[in-house]
C-alpha cells in the first residue's frame, strides 16, 4: 500500500501549485498541480490552463523503475472542447526535432512541458537528459488523442510520440481522464525521472472564441470560494508497482 507523505503548497512559474508524495517502498513520487486563474464563474465555463506533473525517485538513489502507463483524471467540471481545432498525426512528429514539430503541427498545439530520464547505455553509469514536451490536438488509432512530442538532443538524437487517450468519467469527482501506455522504444531508451505537462489553448471558430480546456468554481450558492478536487494521476511501473495520488485545488467566484 502507498504511503502518503506529505501534500505541501509550492511555487510553480510563479503561481501557488499543491503538491504531494507518495511513496511505496523504495519509489518515491511527487506530484504537483495548478489551476489558473483562481478566480472563475460560478456557473458558466471560463478558460484556464491546467497544470500537473510528477517527479520519480527512489529513497536510496537507485535508478528508478520503467514507467510504463500514466492516467491523468480532471475535476468533475472541467470541460474540453476541440471542435474547429486542427489535428495532427503521428507520422508529422516523429520522428521529428521539437523546432520540426512546431513548424508541422502547430496550429494543434494545445500544451507545452518538460521531461527528465536516465540514460542506460550498456554498463556506463545512467546518463541524465532533459527535453521540452509538446502536447498536440490529433487522433491515434482512429480515436481521438493528445499526442506528446518529446525530443532529446543528448546523449543522442532521439524523438518520441506518447498518446493521451481522451476519455470521461461518468461519475464521481473526475471527468475528463488521459491514459497513455509509453511506447516501449521509450522506455528502453531510458527511465522516466520528471515529466511535467500544461494544457492551455484559446482559439477562433465560427466567429466565436473558445477554450480548448475551461471550467467553473465549484462553489454553491451563497459561498465565495470552493475547494475541490482538482486531480487524480495514477503511475504504473515495471513490475507492477502502482503509485496513486489526489491533489486539490482551490478557486474563487468571479462577479
Amino acid at each position: 500500500m502507498a504511503a502518503l507523505l506529505v501534500s505541501p503548497a509550492l511555487l510553480v512559474g510563479g503561481l501557488a501549485a499543491h503538491a504531494e508524495v507518495v511513496q511505496k517502498g523504495n519509489l518515491r513520487v511527487e506530484v504537483s498541480g495548478r489551476l489558473s486563474p483562481k478566480r472563475l464563474p460560478r456557473t458558466s465555463a471560463a478558460p484556464i490552463s491546467v497544470m500537473v506533473g510528477g517527479g520519480i525517485k527512489t529513497v536510496d538513489g537507485s535508478l528508478p523503475p520503467q514507467l510504463k502507463e500514466l492516467r491523468i483524471e480532471l475535476d468533475r467540471h472541467g470541460h474540453m472542447e476541440t471542435q474547429g481545432l486542427p489535428k495532427c498525426h503521428v507520422d508529422q512528429i516523429q520522428p521529428a526535432s521539437t523546432r520540426q514539430a512546431l513548424r508541422a503541427c502547430r496550429p494543434a498545439l494545445v500544451g507545452s512541458g518538460s521531461f527528465s530520464v536516465d540514460v542506460v547505455l550498456g554498463t556506463q553509469v545512467p546518463y541524465p537528459s532533459k527535453g521540452r514536451l509538446l502536447v498536440f490536438n490529433g487522433t491515434y488509432r482512429g480515436r481521438p488523442a493528445l499526442l506528446g512530442q518529446i525530443y532529446s538532443a543528448h546523449p543522442f538524437t532521439n524523438s518520441f510520440v506518447i498518446p493521451f487517450r481522451i476519455g470521461r468519467s461518468k461519475r464521481g469527482r473526475y471527468g475528463i481522464a488521459l491514459s497513455a501506455r509509453l511506447p516501449r522504444a521509450f522506455t528502453n531508451w531510458g527511465h522516466v525521472t520528471q515529466l511535467t505537462m500544461k494544457l492551455e489553448r484559446r482559439y477562433a471558430f465560427r466567429g466565436g472564441r473558445r477554450s480548448f480546456i475551461s471550467t467553473a468554481c465549484p462553489a454553491p450558492n451563497g459561498f465565495g470560494g470552493a475547494v475541490f478536487s482538482l486531480a487524480r494521476t495514477t503511475f504504473r511501473f515495471a513490475g507492477g508497482v502502482e503509485l496513486a495520488s489526489s491533489l486539490t485545488g482551490e478557486c474563487r467566484v468571479r462577479g
